[in-house]
């Protein structure tokens, strides 16, 4: 059975995640596919494109990052760049897709994930929806142009997002501007059939979810994180004893120093950002340098491959990163940068 199920029908190009199994874990070849799809979709007799996957448990978990780490361990660094070059310019592509693209987001939506099905025009969410950008986690910067979002997002809530991976329900995922509209799950398929006998997203009918978390939360994150760099961040939490300042602290200790620093970083220049490749830019300057001067490859030794959840830091705390360290992993690139010109 295929990993991924493209065809038209009626007024729509329908692409289905197929591994239900994997939590729709996005493939090297799946992003080629989708790629080469959404290209020839361009000039195709349809009116949208719909994205959905199998299973209840998740949209997409993110990218299949289990031959990265093989190649990454064998010194070979190129795959895993080249994976991300290719990537995010599938990227670029929907966000820039001249065609309404629809994406049905149940369960989780993380990662790679967020760069398939949030990037399209219309994202729809329910009740058991998902949202997260966790690469801190395993030594990646939120990236898949997800940084964007988080730029975007209000206040300071891209930084705390970006550092901590919290997990955004339906109402926060709205809120934070990773989704559109609630449908409820009942009414996905009825949803899903009116638009493909129409071509119009006006059959899209949404419904007010109820309040999440994040606008509680709001003020906090605004008053914690509007420091200048992480370590502003950690100290300011490490001068207060209230319960958000606490959970905070320990969610940041569990993720990567210089990855979280540098995603402060990122989220700060692109707040005056006009373009997903402004973001993608910035994010490729640290993918493409993660393996050998990162911490991708303990993160995925610890998260995925030994699974013991004790991952070996370079940096002992998430304040003890050196300034200059965030500086050289967001260096331009010069010939190694993304290039554009396979773009439409």
């Amino acid at each position: 059975m295929s990993d991924i199920h493209i065809r038209v029908e009626g007024r729509a190009g329908r692409i289905t995640l197929n591994r239900p199994d994997a939590l729709n874990a996005l493939t090297y070849d799946m992003v080629r596919q989708i790629e080469a799809t959404l290209d020839d979709w361009r000039s195709a007799d349809i009116d949208l494109v719909l994205m959905d996957a199998k299973g209840n448990r998740a949209f997409c978990s993110g990218g299949d990052i289990s031959e990265m780490y093989a190649a990454g361990t064998a010194g070979d660094f190129e795959y895993g760049q080249r994976f991300w070059r290719d990537e995010y310019r599938l990227n670029a592509k929907i966000f820039e897709y001249p065609k309404p693209v629809v994406s049905f987001l149940q369960g989780y939506t993380m990662g790679g994930g967020v760069g398939v099905g949030c990037h399209g025009s219309h994202r729809i969410v329910g009740e058991s929806s998902q949202i997260a950008m966790p690469e801190c986690g395993i030594g990646l910067v939120p990236d898949v142009g997800g940084s964007l979002m988080l730029a975007l997002a209000p206040g300071h809530l891209g930084e705390y997002l970006g550092t901590t991976g919290f997990r955004m329900g339906t109402a926060d995922a709205i809120y934070a501007g990773f989704a559109d509209h609630f449908v409820p799950e009942a009414d996905w398929a009825d949803t899903k059939a009116a638009l493909v006998n129409t071509g119009k997203v006006e059959m899209i009918k949404p419904v007010v979810p109820d309040t999440g978390k994040l606008v509680e939360r709001q003020r906090d994150i605004d008053s914690f994180f509007s420091g200048e760099a992480l370590g502003d961040i950690v100290r300011a939490l490490k001068a207060s004893n209230s319960d958000f300042a606490t959970n905070t602290l320990k969610s940041l200790h569990r993720n990567a120093p210089l990855a979280m620093a540098c995603c402060v970083q990122i989220v700060r220049r692109l707040r005056s950002a006009t373009s997903i490749r402004q973001a993608l830019d910035q994010e490729y300057r640290y993918t493409h340098r993660s393996m050998a001067q990162g911490d991708f490859i303990e993160g995925i030794r610890a998260a995925i491959i030994d699974k013991d959840r004790n991952p070996k830091w370079a940096h002992s705390a998430p304040d003890k990163v050196p300034d200059i360290e965030v500086t050289n992993m967001l260096l331009p690139l010069g010939e190694d940068s993304l290039s554009w010109e396979e773009m439409p």
